[in-house]
């Protein structure tokens, strides 16, 4: 059973930077697409980053490209995303989801679906002068 834990949220002002952690146990990751979904105050969760990590595949929401950077790490089974130039809009709960093998067709608005057979916690951003 894969069991995926986030880690790296913060407080930060505007302008700054974090990474955040996903890490993961129970099985290696070859065989999975990891996506970061986020889920801010009153709103629908929202993919908003996605890697193929058998086929090192990355994909990225519209409005969040050119400052989110999805990484992966085999050695430690983990995967990361850098947030630059963070804005008070990037506020919420960031999660880590899983499926088999490729990511989904598209990311953004999730609604009441569900692409993911494993999620985290969440961890927590905040973004305010």
């Amino acid at each position: 059973q894969l069991q995926l834990v986030e880690s790296g949220g913060g407080s930060v002002h505007p302008g700054g930077s974090l990474t955040l952690s996903c890490r993961a146990s129970g099985s290696t990751l070859s065989n999975y697409a990891i996506a970061w979904i986020r889920q801010a105050p009153g709103k629908e969760r929202e993919g908003v980053s996605c890697v193929d990590i058998g086929d090192d595949i990355k994909m990225y929401e519209d409005s969040v490209k050119g400052r989110f950077t999805i990484s992966t790490d085999n050695a430690n089974n983990a995967v990361y995303l850098r947030i630059d130039s963070l804005q008070p809009a990037d506020t919420g709960v960031y999660y880590c989801a899983a499926r088999l093998w490729n990511c989904p067709y598209s990311l953004g608005t999730m609604g009441t679906g569900n692409p993911y057979a494993y999620w985290g916690q969440g961890t927590q951003v905040t973004v305010s002068s």
